[in-house]
């Protein structure tokens, strides 16, 4: 079996955090995490041409085969939700652009995946994700979090993606899936 390299993306406005994996057969590599950090101050414009570039650079640097976003969830602040949902388009526009197939996964399929439980922590991911990937910097939560993401699409990437992918036609940037969870 072939190996290949996943991304893992949290997005965010002001903090993306990103993970990349190897993945062979059900054995799992850590090679890099890191955040994509965007300054608060300047023009919501000028902020995601940042967070584009930033994200450019990471997917350019490490050359994934597949990506992983992990949906938005909707909170109270309308405002808020609505930075964050232009700031996830741009996550998603990125390895798209690439011609990646881009997968997403709830919140709860990730914790899941990776600690057990749909209801974790950000401590528990963070001790389960330093546990499955001995070297892995997690300087931030959002690091972690984006590894997390690749390693629960490394959990139900098989079928899934194999099936989607035989699906789509191969034209660039044409690539979705959403996983239940």
């Amino acid at each position: 079996m072939a190996e290949i390299k996943l991304l893992g993306l949290d997005p965010g406005l002001r903090i993306t955090g990103w993970g990349v994996l190897a993945v062979n057969g059900n054995r799992l590599r850590h090679i890099a995490d890191g955040v994509v950090a965007v300054a608060a101050s300047g023009t919501l414009a000028d902020r995601l041409a940042r967070l584009y570039r930033g994200l450019e650079s990471v997917v350019e640097t490490h050359m994934p085969d597949e990506v992983a976003v992990e949906e938005t969830f909707v909170n109270r602040n309308a405002a808020s939700t609505l930075k964050l949902g232009q700031a996830r388009g741009v996550v998603m526009l990125v390895p798209a652009l690439a011609s990646l197939p881009v997968f997403e996964y709830s919140a709860n399929l990730i914790k899941k995946s990776v600690v057990g439980t749909g209801h974790a922590t950000k401590d528990q991911v963070a001790m389960m994700i330093r546990t499955l990937l001995p070297g892995a910097r997690l300087e931030r939560a959002d690091a972690a979090d984006a590894l997390a993401v690749a390693v629960c699409h490394a959990h139900h990437r098989g079928a899934l993606a194999r099936r989607l992918l035989a699906e789509v036609s191969p034209r660039p940037g044409k690539i979705a899936a959403k996983v239940a969870g």
